[in-house]
């Protein structure tokens, strides 16, 4: 029967690790082990761990004497590994039931596929749940394999985004120690140069059933990273998706026209915060912005929001401010025109 590792790194989280934790140990599967990772938490961490461990023998807690940070701590938990499958699930997320047995059951039946990942639900401040959608169209089977190819393509059609709700990944673990762990020039787009790295290698699977649940809240690094950081943003997804082009070279050359696909997106993305950049009179974000778009893709140029962000420029901040209201107007009145 397939075993499966669960490393579960945790800082400033110690009100959640609890349920994360025995949301893991109550899925009903056999073979399963549990790491906590303590970064130096100045919380109830330490007592909470101490007390999971003691209390289960499949339970192992370590603590950092100082923090090290998330890469440091998600690739000594890779290092830790020694099951069949692995899953990185942070101390605030926590496993709806029955997900790491649908897990193991669909990897097992598909030999070859290096990863599978579910639909998640995303747990907001006031405790309301929303469906995380999969960019992926399910053909009504409870379950599917595509490959690294399409997994690329659905990427792109995603924005060049990171489309896998990281709680419901579950990795093979051999294919992950030979890939490597997590790259530490990406701290904020590690997950999405993971899931690309096994891309390259390997198909991926897909469950159309909510997997984990994600929590998101004003702590969250994502959050507070985005909020005015979407230049770095653009830049640390344009340094994941070059990893996976230089990959594609020495691993998978058939896939490098599928790595072509995703840089249109980007570029689109990066206009659409340069636009966003211009509204708020930030011109010299703005024009890096525009800068990094066409860097990435030159073809953005003639693009429908190049073109229009050209015009904001030349009518002005105040000029094109002035008919930002009627140009809303405008639009809402199509979306409802045309339904």
């Amino acid at each position: 029967m397939s075993s499966i590792d669960i490393v579960v790194p945790c800082y400033r989280y110690g009100r959640y690790l609890r349920g994360c934790v025995l949301s893991a140990l109550n899925q009903g599967v056999e073979h399963i082990r549990v790491l906590i990772l303590d970064d130096a938490s100045p919380d109830e961490t330490p007592e909470v761990a101490t007390a999971l461990a003691r209390e289960d023998s499949r339970v192992t807690y370590r603590r950092h004497a100082v923090n090290q940070g998330h890469i440091s701590t998600f690739n000594e938990g890779i290092d830790w590994t020694s099951a069949d499958y692995m899953l990185l699930l942070s101390a605030d997320d926590y496993l709806l039931p029955g997900a790491l047995q649908r897990a193991i059951d669909h990897m097992d039946a598909h030999p070859d596929v290096g990863m599978c990942f579910g639909q998640a639900l995303a747990m907001h401040g006031d405790g309301t749940l929303h469906q995380i959608e999969l960019e992926a169209v399910s053909s009504g089977e409870p379950s599917a394999v595509v490959s690294g190819a399409e997994f690329v393509r659905m990427c792109a059609r995603a924005g060049t985004n990171n489309i896998v709700p990281t709680p419901s990944a579950v990795i093979r673990t051999n294919l992950l120690k030979r890939l490597g762990g997590y790259r530490p020039d990406l701290p904020h787009a590690g997950d999405m140069e993971m899931w690309l790295r096994v891309a390259a290698h390997a198909p991926i699977g897909i469950l159309y059933t909510n997997q984990a649940v994600y929590r998101r809240h004003g702590a969250n690094m994502s959050s507070a990273y985005l909020q005015d950081h979407s230049l770095s943003d653009l830049q640390q997804r344009k340094v994941a998706i070059d990893a996976f082009r230089d990959i594609c070279r020495t691993s998978a050359p058939e896939m490098l026209r599928v790595y072509q696909s995703l840089l249109p997106p980007m570029a689109l993305d990066a206009v659409g915060h340069a636009s966003s950049a211009f509204n708020a009179n930030r011109m010299e974000l703005c024009q890096r912005l525009c800068d990094f778009a066409t860097s990435a893709h030159p073809g953005v140029r003639r693009s429908p929001a190049w073109l229009a962000l050209a015009c904001k420029k030349l009518m002005g901040h105040r000029m094109s401010t002035a008919l930002l209201p009627t140009v809303t107007r405008i639009r809402e009145a199509r979306t409802w025109i045309h339904g």
